[in-house]
């Protein structure tokens, strides 16, 4: 694919992290300054990627679903859905099956982006992977539009970014 000048991540936007199975009040207060960040980003024509967290029927069967026995992102499901008002059009959209997706060498960029759910375990597993493919790239994460899983893991996981070289804004 093209390189392109920059790149915005959406992480996981799904019913599922925002109001279903493992959702918060923290998660639902992203929604609208995420989708204004889309906007933005669209009219400046950056590239925009969804990525949607993706599991099957058995995912209390896999060693994730061990750590975390909490059914969530079905594919084919409600949950799984991106929220209604994440507008996808022009967009990438990619299914990945664990916290971080392998295949960012596929989309080369001079700054990437990322906005999402959860902070602390699939927007910081992104941007470090992010970080690793693309060393002499801007990695940024837009703070305000994050939330962990709680006000101290998500915390915890910018000051973990910080040390790893991602801009947290």
């Amino acid at each position: 694919m093209e390189k392109t000048a920059k790149t915005l991540i959406v992480i996981d936007m799904q019913n599922d992290f925002v109001d279903g199975s493992l959702g918060s009040p923290d998660a639902e207060a992203i929604v609208a300054p995420v989708i204004d960040k889309i906007r933005k980003c669209r009219e400046e024509g950056c590239r925009i990627i969804f990525t949607r967290d993706t599991h099957g029927e058995n995912y209390l069967e896999t060693r994730e679903g061990q750590y975390l026995p909490v059914k969530h992102c079905i594919k084919g499901t409600f949950g799984w859905e991106l929220q209604k008002d994440m507008d996808t059009t022009g967009a990438t959209v990619i299914d990945k099956p664990a916290f971080g997706y392998t295949g960012w060498g596929e989309y080369p960029s001079d700054e990437f982006e990322l906005v999402g759910l959860c902070t602390d375990i699939c927007v910081v597993s992104n941007a470090l992977l992010l970080k690793a493919i693309y060393p002499e790239a801007v990695v940024r994460v837009d703070s305000h539009c994050c939330a962990g899983v709680t006000k101290e893991s998500h915390e915890a996981a910018l000051m973990t970014m910080r040390a790893c070289h991602v801009e947290v804004e």
